[in-house]
């Protein structure tokens, strides 16, 4: 009976690890070129969900609306929603960076914004786009899976 209970807190326990893993973490499939050479279209990557963002982090977030407000071209993901993979390289009071887009008279990256670009030149990014909302960073990428 003792081992019965031992077995049935162990399986309880690997249900809750699980459950904590899949809402901290999750697996994000690149899709385009504007990470190249870090990233390639098709490889995989982990996310870490709730970490803070770190200047020259790479971040999974939703990109801003243009001012028509809607969604610059690009396709939405499996879940309907617009994501975005892209190096944080200024945060909130960092100096802004030159040709960054809607910086006019901006010295320094306003509060709950990011700037972020792509490692590819062509990406579309905060060059385009302007500043980034920090809150809709979904998560920080950890590592790379595999290579596609």
């Amino acid at each position: 009976m003792g081992c019965v209970k031992i077995f049935a807190g162990v399986l309880a326990g690997l249900a809750l690890a699980v459950v904590w893993v899949r809402r901290r973490v999750l697996v994000v499939t690149v899709d385009g070129v504007s990470m190249r050479p870090t990233f390639a279209d098709g490889d995989r990557v982990l996310v870490r969900k709730g970490r803070p963002v770190r200047r020259g982090d790479v971040v999974v977030l939703e990109p801003p609306l243009d001012p028509s407000g809607a969604y610059l071209p690009s396709g939405p993901g499996a879940d309907g929603r617009y994501w975005n993979l892209k190096r944080a390289v200024a945060l909130a009071g960092d100096p802004v960076p030159p040709g960054i887009a809607g910086s006019d008279g901006h010295e320094a990256v306003p509060a709950g914004m990011l700037v972020v670009l792509g490692d590819n030149p062509d990406s579309v990014d905060s060059r385009q786009r302007g500043f980034y909302p920090a809150d809709q960073v979904l998560g920080v990428v950890s590592r790379r899976i595999n290579r596609h």
